[in-house]
């Protein structure tokens, strides 16, 4: 049986630790120790040792597998190290309502502690139940609130699920996102030509009235049913009377369709690009893709097994895409099919962010059902 203040115990110690992005080395020792003392095969050698020798502070990304003790595909169930910040000095307080909310001005950590006290509580009931089940796959990951970069610093070749669940997602437990954007973040240098501004402003460039003029042109925020594009910080200029001649700016673009985000990154550098010549100007683009969009279909093993088993716990099956991004998108683009689930966490990137002991149970719950759900029965 789950035990809820199992649960919340552990909940509380994993959360102590400091464990923003790039600093989770003491929480990923702790959990990597918990693994094999549930006796799962743990390995922390595949991820690109460059990252490890940039990043000392963090953690190998944690694969560990439970051996099954019946026949079957290899399940993976994943969630992150990582917090955003403010996470240093974390501590959990939990009130007489079960909800566990942070003691002082950080974020909680339920993001994504939550992920991994559901699977650790799920392996933990598994191996003291005896239940059947085929080989499990755990995958925790460093530094995944930087747009995955731990992940992205991970061999895919060593998984050998093809069935995967993120645990990572905000909303009742039984929601699952099946899609996750594309998310393309861009620099534009405009380069114009300085003047005094008060004795010749006409001999020179404005690259911020070029900027201006161009940000004019652009749609942002949701500029389509599964796309936003934003702009989000700009700089240049040196003095009051100088006409400015560089002008820096960033933003990012994200869609469900991958096409769709490069078509409008194309369309702001052309913006960009036939203003500032219009004006005598050089712009310089730049784009940097941080994920890359997938959809996984409704039919897929993943989804059927999912929805078979909130069924069988009673909980009713949410199918929804989100805008944000995961290790979810690594594993797709690796091919290996994964959804992300809810796992109890809510407020999130937040001082205000919470959880409570009750859907951590479910998270568990469910998470133990699709640990050792036979493939006969999601296909009833």
């Amino acid at each position: 049986m789950v035990n809820e203040e199992r649960i919340r115990k552990v909940f509380t110690e994993l959360a102590a630790y400091d464990s923003e992005s790039f600093g989770e080395k003491r929480i990923g020792e702790d959990i990597a120790r918990r693994l094999r003392k549930l006796g799962l095969e743990v390995t922390t050698d595949g991820t690109n040792p460059v990252y490890l020798e940039a990043h000392p502070d963090s953690h190998p990304n944690i694969h560990a597998v439970l051996k099954g003790n019946e026949s079957g595909e290899p399940l993976l169930f994943s969630a992150h190290l990582d917090t955003v910040s403010p996470g240093i000095g974390k501590r959990a307080v939990t009130d007489a309502d079960g909800t566990i909310r942070p003691a002082g001005n950080t974020v909680l950590g339920a993001d994504d502690i939550s992920g991994i006290v559901s699977i650790l509580e799920a392996l933990t009931v598994i191996r003291e139940s005896g239940a059947r089940h085929p080989d499990i796959e755990v995958l925790i990951t460093a530094a995944e609130e930087p747009f995955c970069e731990g992940s992205r610093n991970f061999d895919f070749s060593r998984i050998r699920a093809r069935k995967a669940y993120v645990l990572d997602l905000t909303g009742p437990i039984g929601t699952a996102a099946l899609a996750a954007p594309t998310i393309l973040s861009f620099t534009v240098e405009i380069r114009g030509k300085a003047a005094h501004a008060g004795f010749a402003p006409e001999k020179g460039i404005n690259a911020l009235a070029i900027a201006a003029q161009t940000i004019t042109e652009i749609r942002t925020g949701h500029v389509g049913e599964d796309s936003t594009v934003n702009i989000g910080t700009i700089t240049g200029g040196t003095a009051n009377n100088v006409v400015p001649e560089n002008v820096r700016l960033t933003g990012e673009i994200r869609s469900l369709n991958h096409g769709e985000a490069l078509r409008r990154m194309e369309e702001i550098f052309r913006k960009f690009d036939v203003n500032t010549r219009k004006a005598g100007g050089i712009a310089f683009c730049r784009q940097d893709e941080h994920i890359r969009a997938y959809r996984v279909e409704h039919d897929a093993p993943a989804v059927r097994s999912f929805q078979k088993a909130c069924n069988a716990e009673g909980l009713e099956s949410r199918l929804v895409s989100t805008l944000g991004g995961s290790d979810a998108n690594r594993l797709n683009e690796a091919g290996i099919p994964a959804i992300v689930t809810a796992c109890g966490m809510e407020n999130v990137h937040s001082t205000e962010e919470y959880t409570r002991v009750s859907d951590l149970r479910k998270s568990a719950e469910l998470t133990i059902r699709l640990m050792t759900i036979k493939e006969d029965e999601e296909n009833d």
